[in-house]
């Protein structure tokens, strides 16, 4: 029997989410309370039952957080949760890497289980002891001696580019719970870091000296999708700078699968759990019954480690944890933590193995993480100047919504990569995660590249080099650029016999465009290495395009779910405006009578592919150039407006943003007239695209009442229905969501 859940024999993962409905409170027990409604519920029926639950009306004004002043009271008096800027669908808790992604896929972490982005419970536990009264704050606990019948009250959640911010009370106490995951532009050696903080704060709300501890474990689960796995552990205490020290609790599969998969997660790696040293820490690890109910019996832990290893994850449940104790509280005070995942070797490249680039920096992770806790207080410093410029920047382009949006966007988009070193030298592979699983798609990292290009252009250069690397050297056969390096993610093997899905005219637009982009927003001298380097194997992708970008043949294309489509308009234009883009390529690299034929060849295209696009009524562009009567989203214009290259008639944007506004349903623009759902990525781009009409705020404002709304709690999904507002096909946590900074990389 597992004392995770009230769920007798059910493993762990099902605890949040029970498949009964739930019954009425009358006649539930405060623990069956828990249970049923997690947090949420203990916010409305639980009132009665929970006296810990703080009437809004006894609360003072808080200053932590903007959107306290905004919470919402029911007709009880109970006080509703703030969201600012933005109620996520899932909120970002330690979004780091494509193995380090834990999400709460719930409004309130009091009840509710942190998951991988894949919905595998990533269990962390967090209690609260005000005065000799335990609280829950985080997670769906059950310690059957220890019966947890009291929870925090959440006054307000706020999300920025890089933290998730929980403000909750609880016995005259608060604690500011934050999930701090770094996003550093510009900085390789933080960046490549697959490290995630937990900082909490505590202090006094009501002016009076409270006795404090806090108690936070992660279970086995983090290292592995299998609960059958077996896993050991150890203990370490690392010593970073400025005298700063940690203690790390760590764990690992018994026998892993190097460089395998299983359920998403890695089948190798180690999970690092780590605590900066304080006065009243306490640690321990061992089965959830012993550790939990030492700690809320309001004990010290043990500072020992359970004999009994390897075991299976579902054994006795191992749990890593860590108490406070914070003495008698008025003022600020609190605990620093970090949880990551480290693999080496971290991703394999035509059968040569690659390490982290982390590994350039330190010798091992023991001596990354000491340093990453020694750097808390920077690092914090860091990301809130980030997060301020994103939210002051983006709102002036495109309003409060849209800043809202960013925030929810940025760490999703660059947990989707991750920096390895190759023969001395970074490169940056990016996951295609939750759709098919490959190393690089071309098309995925395509949609992603605006967020790079707003904030770090070279970034999106260390992803372009190993797609380069492959089709100059590394054996592709074919005249048109590869789909992706590798079907399985983490093993870039590549397609040397051409069997890959194709999508010819898509993926070679589509990396010439980027390069286009890379270039124009990097030095001379970057500029021109590059573009010479590469500068064959470009010509010869433009070069296909300009025999088959014009009226593209039936071919697959970037929105594969719709199926193969043959002379497609929004195809058509990407290709053109592509050898538009190699113009400029051609310029940089010093080919003046390139960059003539090629700027030639795109302009006459535009203007036939005008002819061919417009409805018969001239009011619209069709979905292809035999289907009259048809629309869909022209999001292939943004590269038109990211290179200023100014192919497309304005008339033509104009009139195209018109239908739009006339198709809009009220959660967005369908993709075409087939289907009402959309991609929110694509969304962007046309917002950016059409900046200067309407329809832009349009689709920011739906794609913003999307999210916020959603009933459909995943890590914030790029494929949605804009009637039911729901998730369509099960993309989730994919850095495509980097096209949600499209607005922001026009900035000049």
């Amino acid at each position: 029997m597992t004392a995770r859940n009230d769920n007798s024999g059910l493993p762990a993962h099902t605890s949040s989410s029970p498949a009964s409905p739930a019954p009425s409170s009358e006649g539930l027990s405060r623990r069956g309370l828990i249970r049923w409604t997690g947090a949420a519920g203990l916010g409305a029926a639980g009132a009665g039952l929970l006296p810990g639950l703080v009437p809004a009306a006894a609360a003072q004004p808080l200053t932590d957080s903007a959107a306290v002043a905004a919470s919402s009271h029911d007709s009880s008096g109970v006080v509703s949760p703030a969201f600012d800027p933005i109620r996520p669908p899932s909120v970002p808790l330690a979004v780091r890497s494509p193995y380090l992604s834990t999400w709460l896929n719930a409004d309130l972490p009091a009840g509710h289980w942190p998951s991988f982005w894949t919905g595998h419970t990533t269990a962390m536990t967090g209690v609260i002891r005000v005065d000799g009264t335990n609280y829950l704050f985080l997670g769906a606990p059950n310690v059957a001696d220890h019966p947890l019948t009291r929870a925090v009250v959440q006054r307000s959640l706020t999300v920025t580019a890089t933290r998730s911010e929980f403000v909750l009370e609880a016995g005259g106490a608060r604690l500011t719970l934050t999930f701090l995951s770094p996003v550093e532009p510009g900085d390789l050696r933080r960046q490549s870091m697959p490290l995630s903080y937990v900082v909490a704060d505590v202090r006094s709300v009501d002016g009076d000296k409270h006795d404090v501890s806090l108690y936070f474990d992660i279970s086995g689960e983090w290292a592995s999708n299998d609960s059958g796995t077996k896993i050991g552990w150890a203990q370490q205490q690392l010593s970073g700078s400025g005298g700063t020290t940690a203690t790390s609790l760590s764990f690992a599969a018994d026998s892993p699968g190097v460089l395998k998969e299983n359920g998403d997660m890695a089948a190798w790696g180690t999970v690092v759990w780590s605590a900066t040293n304080r006065s009243g820490l306490s640690w321990q690890i061992g089965s959830d019954t012993t550790v939990r109910a030492a700690a809320l019996s309001g004990e010290a832990l043990a500072d020992s480690v359970d004999g009994r290893q390897p075991r299976a994850i579902s054994d006795g449940w191992p749990v890593f944890a860590f108490r406070f104790d914070l003495g008698a509280v008025r003022d600020s005070t609190g605990a620093v933590l970090s949880v990551g995942h480290v693999r080496e070797p971290a991703v394999s490249y035509l059968g040569e193995q690659l390490p982290p680039l982390w590994k350039s920096y330190w010798p091992g992770w023991q001596e990354m993480v000491a340093s990453f806790h020694s750097d808390a207080n920077a690092a914090q410093r860091r990301t809130a100047a980030l997060d301020l410029r994103i939210r002051t920047e983006a709102t002036a382009e495109g309003g409060a919504k849209y800043a809202a949006l960013c925030a929810l966007a940025l760490r999703q988009a660059y947990a989707g990569t991750e920096l390895v070193s190759r023969d001395g030298k970074p490169w940056a592979f990016l996951k295609e995660i939750s759709s098919d699983g490959n190393v690089s798609t071309i098309d995925v990292t395509y949609p992603a590249i605006p967020v790079f290009l707003y904030l770090e252009p070279a970034y999106l250069g260390l992803i372009l080099e190993p797609l380069f690397d492959y089709a100059e050297k590394g054996g592709w056969p074919k005249a048109f650029a590869e789909h992706d390096l590798g079907s399985s993610y983490p093993n870039a093997t590549g397609h040397n016999d051409g069997n890959e899905e194709d999508m010819p005219v898509e993926e070679s637009a589509n990396i010439v465009l980027m390069s286009a982009a890379y270039l124009a927003r990097s030095s001379s001298a970057t500029a021109t290495a590059f573009a010479s380097a590469h500068y064959t194997i470009l010509k010869q992708w433009a070069d296909y395009l300009v025999e088959n970008a014009l009226d593209p043949d039936n071919q697959n294309q970037t929105d594969d779910f719709t199926g193969f489509i043959a002379h497609s308009a929004n195809l058509a234009l990407k290709g053109i405006l592509a050898i538009g883009a190699m113009a400029r390529i051609a310029k940089v690299a010093g080919r003046t009578a390139d960059r003539t034929h090629y700027d030639g060849v795109a302009h006459d295209y535009i203007a036939q592919w005008v002819d061919k696009a417009e409805d018969t009524g001239k009011d619209h562009l069709k979905l292809a150039y035999d289907q009259p009567g048809t629309w869909s989203l022209k999001y292939n214009g943004y590269p038109d407006a990211l290179l200023g290259l100014n192919l497309v008639p304005k008339s033509v944007a104009e009139k195209e943003g018109d239908w739009y506004l006339s198709q809009a349903n009220q959660f967005g623009v369908p993709l075409d007239l087939r289907h009402s759902y959309t991609k929110g990525d694509w969304e962007m781009w046309t917002a950016a695209w059409l900046r200067d009409h309407p329809v832009s705020q349009v689709l920011v404002d739906s794609l913003y009442l999307f999210a916020n709304t959603s009933p459909t709690r995943v890590p914030f999904t790029d494929w949605y229905d804009t009637t039911t507002k729901t998730q369509s096909g099960g993309f989730q946590a994919r850095p495509v969501v980097g096209g949600v900074f499209a607005l922001l990389s026009l900035r000049k």
